[in-house]
C-alpha cells in the first residue's frame, strides 16, 4: 500500500513508476504535484495506492501520522505494521475514504450539483462493477462471517460421511478440537473408504484467494488449513485457468452460502485472470475538485433531508435557497429557533477544505456574508409578494413595524484531523469570536449586520458519517449540533464586552410600540425588533446615547436564554 496526499510534491521518477498515466498528477521539473484525490490498482503491480485530501497533513512537512510524505510512501518497508497498533488507522481510514468516494458518486447521478463548476470525476469502474478494492473487503468480511460455517462444514462432512473409522489411528495421527464441555471433535478421520468431498475444492480456490490476498495487504488474517490452499508459482498458474476450473463444477452447489462463494471467485479470477486480453490493467476512482466532495458529505451530515422538502404553495424547497439568482450555492442551510424569541430563522453555513490548522482568508469571509444577504431577500421578496405566505411557517426576517431584521446566524465549518484512531467524536470546537460585519456599527437589527462564528470539525468522523450513519444517528447529530450553535450565539451576545451591545425589552400593547417608533424613528431605526412574542426589544451599543425618555421605558435583559 501506499499514500500520497493532495497537493504534495513528489520525484516525478516515482510517481510515473506508480501511475500508468499522468491523469492523477501534473509534472513541475523533476517533480509532481498529485491532483487528484482517490483510489488507485495496478493489476501488473498488485498495488493499492490512495492519494488522501490534503486535510491529512498539519504543515508542508509533517502529516497528521506524524509521518512525512516520503515515510507514507512506503507504508510496507515499515518494520511490525502487521501487528503495531498506532498503525490501525490505515485500514479503517482508508476504507471510510474509498466508501465516501462511491457515496458520492451516488449521491451526484441523480442531482444537479457542480453543473455550474468545473468539476471530474475520474473511474473506470463501471455503476455495476467490482473494483480490485470491493473485492478484498468483500472477501475479508465473507470470511469472517462465515469462516465458523465453513469449518462447520467441513467437520459435519468427516463426521457424518465416513465409512468404517479407524479409531485407535484417528486419536493416534490427530488432534482434536475441544468443546466448552471438555469434548473431543475431530477434524479429520481415519478410514478405510476414501469419501470425496464435493465442496473441498470450491472452498479450497476460496481460502487460497484469501491468502493471496492475506499476503498482499497485511491483513493479519487467521486462515484455517484444513483445505489444500495454492500458493507461489500454484497460485499463479490458478489465475491463468481459475475461471474454466470453476465453470466446470458450478452445478454442485445449492447451499446459499457456497453459492455466494462460488460467485466472489468467479468475480475475482474474471477480474485477475493473467490469460485474458480482455482483463483491465488498472481501476480507479478519483475526483480532482475534492472541496465538493468534502462539502457534500458536511452538508448530507447537517441538512440533507432538507433539501427537497417542499416548504410553499408555489413549490418552493430548500434548494431554492441553496442555489441563489447570483449563481452562487450557499454550502449549508437549515431552520432553527431564533436567537431572540420561538420564531425560526435560517442558518447558515460554508465548509471551508484546507489542511488542518489552516482559517478562511478575508475573500471567504466576504463571500458568506453575500450568502447570508442572498438568504435574506429571498425571504423578504416572498414577504413583499404576499404577506401571508412566508417560505415557511414561523420563520420571520423583518419586523413590519420598526423595520428591523432578525438576527441571522451564520457559520463557517473546517475539517481537520486531531487523532487518526478517533472515527467516533464529531468535536466540534468554536474557534474565537464571530467575525463582524455592517455598515452602521449600532445597529444590530439591520439587514447589513451579520456575524459568522467558526467551527472546525473532525473529519474522520465526517468521512464515516457520510456513508455509515443511519437517519436516527445523523438526526441525533444534528439535533445536538443545532443547539449548540445557537448557544453559542447566545453566549456571544451575553457578553456585552465581545458583542458590544446591551439588550433591554418593553412589553406593552402595540399601539404602545407603534407611538415609540413612529415618533423616535430615526434613534432607533436598525435598533428594536418586535418579536413574536410581543416584546419590544431594543440593543443598545456601548457607545450609542439613545435618549433617556426612550429607555426608561424599557428593562434590561440580564441574559437572553
Amino acid at each position: 500500500m501506499k499514500i500520497l496526499i493532495e497537493g504534495e510534491y513528489y520525484p516525478i521518477k516515482i510517481l510515473q513508476n506508480i501511475f500508468e498515466d499522468p491523469k492523477f498528477y501534473i509534472q513541475n521539473g523533476l517533480e509532481g504535484k498529485i491532483t487528484s484525490v482517490g483510489y488507485y490498482h495496478s493489476f501488473e503491480k498488485n498495488e493499492l495506492v490512495y492519494m488522501l485530501p490534503k486535510v491529512f497533513m498539519i504543515d508542508t512537512k509533517v502529516s497528521i501520522f506524524n509521518k512525512t510524505t516520503s515515510d507514507l510512501l512506503e507504508l510496507d518497508t515499515i518494520q511490525n505494521i502487521k501487528h503495531d497498533k498506532q498503525y490501525n488507522w490505515i485500514r479503517q481510514s482508508s476504507i471510510y475514504f474509498y466508501n465516501s468516494l462511491l457515496e458520492y458518486r451516488k449521491r451526484i447521478t441523480d442531482t444537479e450539483i457542480n453543473k455550474n463548476q468545473t468539476f471530474e470525476l475520474n473511474t473506470n469502474i463501471g455503476i455495476q462493477e467490482y473494483s480490485y478494492l470491493d473485492l478484498l473487503l468483500t472477501f475479508v468480511n465473507f470470511y469472517k462471517k462465515n469462516k465458523n460455517h465453513i469449518l462447520y462444514k467441513h467437520i459435519e462432512f468427516n463426521s457424518n460421511q465416513v465409512k468404517k473409522p479407524k479409531w485407535e489411528k484417528t486419536i493416534r495421527k490427530s488432534l482434536p478440537l475441544m468443546t466448552s464441555n471438555n469434548q473431543p471433535i475431530y477434524v479429520s478421520i481415519r478410514n478405510k473408504k476414501k469419501i470425496i468431498n464435493t465442496e473441498e475444492e470450491l472452498i479450497s480456490y476460496f481460502f487460497s484467494i484469501l491468502n493471496r490476498l492475506n499476503q498482499d495487504h497485511n491483513l493479519s488474517l487467521k486462515i484455517n488449513e484444513s483445505y489444500k490452499i495454492f500458493k507461489g508459482h500454484l497460485f499463479d498458474k490458478l489465475q491463468k485457468n481459475g475461471l474454466s476450473k470453476l465453470r466446470k463444477i458450478k452445478h454442485r452447489y445449492f447451499n446459499d452460502t457456497l453459492k455466494r462463494m462460488y460467485y466472489l471467485c468467479e468475480i475475482y479470477f474474471s477480474q485477475t485472470d493473467t490469460s485474458s486480453s480482455k482483463r483491465k490493467r488498472e481501476d480507479f476512482l478519483a475526483v480532482n475538485n475534492y472541496n465538493l466532495v468534502f462539502e457534500d458529505m458536511v452538508d448530507k451530515l447537517f441538512s440533507d433531508k432538507l433539501n427537497s422538502t417542499i416548504v410553499n404553495n408555489d413549490n418552493l424547497s430548500l434548494n431554492s435557497l441553496k442555489k441563489n439568482k447570483d449563481g452562487k450555492i450557499i454550502d449549508h442551510i437549515y431552520d432553527y429557533q431564533s436567537l431572540i424569541d420561538t420564531s425560526n430563522i435560517f442558518y447558515i453555513g460554508d465548509s471551508k477544505y484546507y489542511k488542518s490548522n489552516t482559517e478562511a482568508g478575508s475573500l471567504s469571509k466576504y463571500k458568506q456574508f453575500t450568502y447570508a444577504k442572498n438568504v435574506i431577500q429571498f425571504n423578504i421578496d416572498l414577504l413583499n409578494k404576499d404577506k401571508n405566505k412566508p417560505y415557511k411557517k414561523n420563520i420571520r426576517y423583518r419586523d413590519e413595524l420598526t423595520e428591523g431584521y432578525n438576527i441571522t446566524p451564520n457559520f463557517f465549518i473546517y475539517g481537520y484531523i486531531e487523532n487518526q484512531e478517533n472515527f467516533d467524536e464529531h468535536l466540534i470546537e468554536k474557534k474565537g469570536n464571530p467575525v463582524k460585519s455592517c455598515h452602521f456599527e449600532e445597529r444590530l437589527f439591520d439587514r447589513d449586520t451579520l456575524f459568522v462564528h467558526q467551527y472546525k470539525i473532525n473529519f474522520l468522523y465526517v468521512l464515516k458519517a457520510y456513508s455509515s450513519f443511519n437517519n436516527i444517528k445523523t438526526q441525533e447529530f444534528r439535533n445536538e449540533v443545532k443547539i449548540d450553535f445557537r448557544k453559542h450565539f447566545i453566549d456571544f451576545f451575553n457578553d456585552n464586552k465581545n458583542c458590544e451591545f446591551e439588550f433591554y425589552k418593553f412589553i406593552a400593547e402595540y399601539d404602545d410600540y407603534k407611538t415609540i417608533v413612529t415618533n423616535n424613528f430615526k434613534s432607533i431605526n436598525g435598533k428594536c425588533f418586535l418579536n413574536i412574542e410581543n416584546e419590544l426589544i431594543i440593543a443598545k451599543h456601548i457607545d450609542d446615547t439613545i435618549e433617556e425618555s426612550i429607555m426608561e421605558k424599557f428593562e434590561r435583559i440580564p441574559k437572553l436564554e
